[in-house]
């Protein structure tokens, strides 16, 4: 099964991303020059529940020789536990725009209800002090984590997500998850195709080939946090499923490695 390594143009591609759209911490402009200096030829944006930074990167890319493929990585829930959609391809940028925007409107009042709770904890804090990491950005929790380190409650990012910003901490707040069919939907409508993303965090094996069961097109194989035993389980269920595979870095900040993410065996 060592073949399969064979037949890849190894670091040549990096399909999982995110940018200060989302999450990340450089913009799509940065990733595509990150990307160039890593040998790059082809990324792709999958910013959570947001495609705001795609066009950015594909202008970049343009000028840079690099394919940008339009991504997204939509949140959507089964049996209680989030399950990260990813979405490729989409012709139909304006109207997924649109049905998006949901989850726009949501994280703005996820952002005000940790705000509040972050001042009934004693840290003062408005929205504007978040927006200002955010920008006209989707916001996301790092952008709260950037303001409170700003402010001095608290001495860096990590702490803030273990103290207070964390699953199940003080100032948690769930965010909006639609359903697995919904979110492979939205990417269909739209003219994508949709890959379930890093199934190795899922509880357990036994959940990929139950998910599996909705009209997903593709698999995320290789994945930085997949072990090269678990790259190869994948191979075979996408093989039996008849699915593309995929394999990206999902890139955050610089303690993650842009387009290094295929494991050799041991």
């Amino acid at each position: 099964m060592a073949s399969i390594y064979l037949d890849l143009p190894l670091y040549s591609f990096d399909l999982h991303i995110h940018t200060t759209a989302s999450d990340g911490v450089f913009t799509p402009s940065e990733i595509v020059q990150q990307a160039g200096h890593k040998g790059l030829k082809t990324i792709a944006i999958t910013d959570h529940d947001t495609i705001y930074g795609v066009q950015e990167a594909r202008s970049a890319g343009i000028q840079a020789g690099i394919d940008v493929i339009p991504g997204v990585e939509i949140s959507t829930r089964f049996q209680k536990k989030n399950i990260d959609v990813l979405g490729y391809g989409m012709e139909d940028l304006d109207l997924l725009e649109e049905l998006l925007r949901p989850f726009r409107e949501a994280r703005t009042h996820r952002a005000e209800r940790i705000v509040t709770k972050l001042c009934r904890l004693g840290m003062p804090l408005s929205l504007d002090d978040v927006k200002e990491f955010s920008g006209d950005h989707l916001i996301a929790r790092p952008h709260i984590a950037h303001a409170i380190v700003k402010k001095g409650y608290v001495p860096d990012l990590q702490f803030a997500f273990d103290h207070y910003l964390g699953d199940g901490k003080p100032a948690a707040e769930d965010k909006l998850e639609i359903s697995v069919e919904d979110g492979i939907k939205m990417i269909h409508q739209t003219g994508g195709k949709a890959v379930l993303a890093h199934p190795v965090y899922l509880p357990d094996r036994s959940w990929v080939p139950l998910l599996l069961q909705n009209p997903f097109d593709g698999i995320e194989v290789w994945h930085r946090s997949h072990s090269w035993e678990d790259s190869e389980y994948y191979l075979r269920l996408a093989r039996e499923h008849q699915l593309f595979v995929t394999g990206g870095s999902d890139y955050h900040n610089p303690s993650h490695k842009l387009g290094d993410f295929i494991k050799k065996p041991t």
